[in-house]
């Protein structure tokens, strides 16, 4: 497993990196209340700018990252005793079906097979569990300055089909921001960055998603 972010994880926690993750937080605090019982998960924790301002929110977080250097700097800002659990791979290395809350901040664009990871998340959450996703809006490739990545954005309609054909309801996507950068000597461009909030329907239709763990 390639880490892309070994060179930056020590000098990510700039302004804009930590404007950008409050950004998110307080848009998906206007649609989701987390509980005090509920044990959430972070697809893409990083170094923690999100995750950790939800913690204490709920009962207990599963950080998952592909990127160990990003991990260890989150590592540095939590306490031993702290209720986290911590996982260097793919959400699919995580197999509880135990989750009442999921969220994502500029992770999913990374993910190869959109279909196949929310299938899983529906596998792993709890009847009636909360999905929030932000991330960017279909793009011509330069916010990442055309280097190979799965996804240039998303479309919103695709996308939201895709929660649907996994099982998910309740859908509601809106833009929340807009990234003005200059990713191209230059160039200034918009980039617009969206959250989706799904849940897992409480009662589930025998014949409607056969997802498993298996």
């Amino acid at each position: 497993m390639t880490d892309y972010f070994v060179d930056r994880a020590a000098q990510w926690d700039k302004p804009g990196k930590i404007e950008m993750a409050d950004n998110f937080v307080q848009t998906l605090l206007k649609h989701v209340e987390p509980q005090s019982q509920w044990k959430a998960l972070e697809i893409g924790a990083g170094t923690g700018l999100v995750g950790l301002q939800l913690l204490p929110r709920v009962s207990s977080m599963v950080l998952v990252d592909t990127s160990e250097e990003m991990l260890k700097v989150l590592r540095s800002k939590i306490d031993d005793n702290a209720p986290v659990e911590i996982l260097h791979g793919e959400i699919d290395e995580y197999r509880s079906s135990d989750i009442d809350f999921v969220f994502s901040n500029m992770a999913f664009h990374h993910i190869e097979n959109i279909p196949k990871t929310l299938e899983h998340l529906f596998a792993i959450t709890m009847p009636g569990a909360k999905i929030a996703i932000g991330d960017i809006r279909s793009e011509d490739g330069s916010f990442h300055r055309f280097d190979p990545v799965p996804h240039k954005g998303f479309d919103i309609d695709e996308l939201s089909a895709q929660f649907e054909k996994a099982g998910f309801r309740g859908l509601h996507v809106e833009t929340y921001n807009v990234l003005r950068q200059e990713k191209i000597p230059g160039k200034i461009s918009d980039y617009e960055q969206f959250i989706l909030i799904a849940k897992k329907p409480v009662k589930i239709k025998k014949m409607e998603n056969s997802s498993s763990l298996c």
